[in-house]
């Protein structure tokens, strides 16, 4: 018992630490901050709730209107440049070492050369790209920084280009002066002396830009920025804008708050989780003692999570969390489990996901109408066609219940975001896909749902046209078992669509040796006679591990093989163990050689096809079909069975008991009613037509045909 109590102890352990899990995904999954989270377009209506400014915050210029200011700001900007007077002295200096190393002594007129150069020099020297570019931009002066540190304002067009300066040298009024200093080739000593200084330049460059203000204007706290409907103008869009980037800022500067958001997420998270907890273990145990089970609903619940997070972090034009198909939570976990689990798991969801997106209200109000069409609308999911239905009516209940809402809130049609609808189509198209995930889920989880149950109980599969074949008796056994069984599954609220399958394929082990059961023997001799006692039991026995090894070959579900190695849980072959016992008074049997294999059956489901297989079976062999004779039998065999403890592990109360012994008793007294018995005329040829039979057990009654009879008698 302490083992057992501490195996307990490390399950629910090990399955708080999934929630636990579960929970710091979650967690994780959320936007990293309190983000801006409305979508918006300057010139469209804003469809998003009342926006109040949260805190004090400046409005900022866009880009656009920071290039322009910076535009008009930097035409009046003046850049400076330097002035290299010494290059007049240099220049000289070296034309006159030239010439003295070509001509073997000084030129004649050296000084006129010095004082022309002085004078060009003088005025400044610029490159001619530089000065075109001054020009372009509309600069008229610059500042010269001369080399006594002295800065004067100098006009762009006073500045000389290299070619002018040449020219400006050769210009005299004198022939013979111009001619000499175009002999001397000056041109090599004109070079610029005025170049930009690009360190003052950027240094009151950045002053000026210094001045310039990146904002227009404060929002205070409180201050309301826009409602549902309006129009969002390019001012309101710049209010808009400059609330984000303030979101952003505070997401990086503010870790106060943002552990102060961070702890809110977790505890209402964990809050909500705790209630799915909760209720798994109080009203569906279920889910909460299977591992397969509890992360088939923790990775749904996980991947809807996920999807809408991805949306709400990315969205745009294109990308809404709309998109995602909420629905399809209630709808597999509906299949797999019940309606009431499904809308539970789809409310903490839609709740959770509501503290990410920009309308909480107006999201949660359309995911529950979906959740709760959803769960509706699959009451039973038996066909491929009803997903395509359940999907027509997801779109529709969103379609309805957002215009409903848009028309409340903005009193018209105009001011609703039409585009919204392609969303809820987008997801609900989506939904198609349920069917791809609830083959997945079966296979990986080892469930089975509604769908596979229904593919299953076509008689014209092919192993049921072999069983029909091979084992025509015990084929119209199992149809009438399945028959019987399905009823009382209904009557007691078990699963009947499960009965009525498993009770299709309980006995498919009997066609390996279909020859032995009586059912299959035309009135031939049994070859059971021939073979000792504990050999026939063997072979009656082995019907059951040879269903389970051909539910295996043709791929069946462990829930319909539990069926098949249940349904004589661990009973004896009574009537060879009897004979044995009758034939050998005094010898101790070998009980294992007549007792069935097991298990026993541990579900209402199970208990009810074994209780329903026994029971068809011995009415085969009763001597007269009133209603007590079937009421007695139906009674000493179950009975016999709860005495044989053949239902303690199963979860069947005795009412449940009671009201199954009844169901049977109905069908079967059905089955075996008693027929009248139809009078034959005395004379065929002579009695007159008569528009009354009479009462159906009057001499006078009416004849039938023979036809009539002969399908009465079959």
């Amino acid at each position: 018992m302490k083992l057992q109590l501490t195996k307990r102890h490390m399950q629910n352990v090990f399955k708080c630490g999934l929630f636990v899990c579960t929970v710091i995904i979650i967690v994780q999954l959320f936007p990293s901050h309190d983000a801006f989270r409305y979508k918006y377009e300057v010139g469209r209506p804003w469809m998003h709730e009342q926006v109040v400014a949260p805190f004090d915050f400046p409005v900022y210029k866009s880009d656009e209107q920071l290039a322009h200011d910076r535009a008009e700001l930097l035409r009046d900007f003046v850049p400076y440049y330097r002035m290299d007077t010494a290059k007049a002295s240099m220049q000289y200096e070296r034309f006159v070492a030239d010439f003295q190393r070509r001509n073997g002594y000084q030129p004649m007129q050296k000084k006129m050369v010095r004082q022309r150069l002085g004078e060009v020099y003088a005025r400044g020297v610029m490159a001619s790209e530089d000065r075109e570019a001054l020009r372009q931009q509309g600069v008229e002066r610059v500042y010269c920084i001369y080399p006594d540190r002295m800065t004067r304002s100098m006009p762009v067009d006073g500045f000389l280009t290299p070619k002018e300066a040449y020219e400006e040298l050769l210009n005299t009024d004198v022939a013979t002066d111009r001619n000499v200093l175009a002999s001397y080739n000056l041109s090599e000593y004109v070079v610029e002396n005025v170049s930009r200084d690009t360190v003052a330049s950027s240094t009151a460059e950045a002053e000026l830009l210094g001045s310039l203000s990146l904002t227009m204007g404060v929002v205070q706290a409180g201050e309301r920025i826009i409602d549902r409907g309006e129009i969002v103008t390019p001012e309101i869009g710049a209010v808009l804008a400059s609330l984000k980037m303030q979101y952003d800022d505070q997401a990086v500067d503010s870790k106060p708050q943002l552990v102060a958001g961070t702890t809110g997420r977790v505890v209402l998270v964990l809050s909500f989780m705790m209630l799915l907890f909760a209720y798994f273990y109080v009203f569906r145990p279920r889910i909460y003692d299977s591992y397969g089970n509890l992360l088939l609903v923790l990775l749904l619940l996980l991947i809807v999570v996920a999807l809408a997070s991805l949306t709400v972090r990315f969205q745009s034009g294109m990308i809404s969390y709309y998109m995602v198909p909420y629905a399809l939570i209630p709808i597999i976990i509906r299949v797999f489990f019940d309606s009431r689990t499904a809308l539970f798991v789809h409310m903490v969801a839609s709740i959770i996901i509501s503290f990410m997106v920009a309308d909480p209200f107006l999201f949660l109000m359309l995911q529950v109408a979906v959740g709760m069409l959803a769960v509706t609308s699959l009451s039973d999911l038996a066909q491929r066609s009803q997903l395509a239905q359940t999907a027509l009516y997801v779109f529709i209940t969103y379609t309805v219940m957002y215009v409903a809402y848009g028309l409340m809130a903005e009193g018209g049609l105009g001011r609703i975001d039409w585009v919204v609808l392609v969303y809820f189509a987008i997801s609900s198209m989506f939904l198609l896909f349920a069917y791809i995930l609830i083959y997945l889920f079966e296979k990986i989880f080892g469930l089975i749902s509604s769908v596979t149950l229904v593919e299953l109980t076509n008689i014209n599969s092919e192993l049921m046209l072999r069983f029909a074949e091979t084992a025509p008796g015990t084929f119209q056994h199992s149809l009438q078992v399945s028959n019987i069984a399905t009823e009382a599954a209904k009557k007691i609220g078990a699963n009947s669509l499960l009965v009525r399958t498993g009770a299709l394929y309980h006995d498919i082990g009997k066609m390996k040796t279909p020859g032995f059961f009586t059912e299959n023997q035309l009135g031939g001799k049994n070859p059971l006679t021939e073979k000792d006692y504990e050999e026939a039991a063997r072979i009656i026995i082995d019907h059951v591990p040879n269903g389970i090894q051909m539910a295996k070959k043709y791929h069946l579900p462990e829930q319909i093989i539990s069926f098949i190695s249940t349904h004589h849980g661990q009973s004896k072959a009574k009537y060879f163990y009897n004979s044995f016992i009758n034939a050998h008074p005094g010898v101790k049997p070998n009980e294992a050689a007549f007792t069935y294999p097991g298990p026993l059956p541990n579900s209402k489901e199970t208990a009810i096809l074994m209780m329903a297989d026994a029971v068809e079976a011995r009415s085969r062999s009763l001597k007269e079909y009133t209603e007590k004779a079937i009421a007695d039998m139906v009674e000493d065999m179950i009975d016999s069975q709860i005495a044989d403890g053949q239902f303690k592990d199963a979860p069947i109360t005795f009412q449940d008991v009671e009201a199954v012994k009844a169901v049977f008793t109905e069908k079967l007294i059905n089955i075996y009613h008693t027929r009248i018995a139809y009078p034959k005329a005395n004379n065929t040829t002579a009695a007159a037509p008569s528009n009354s039979l009479g009462p159906l057990n009057s001499p006078q009654g009416g004849a039938l045909d023979s036809q009539e009879e002969t399908n009465d008698k079959a």
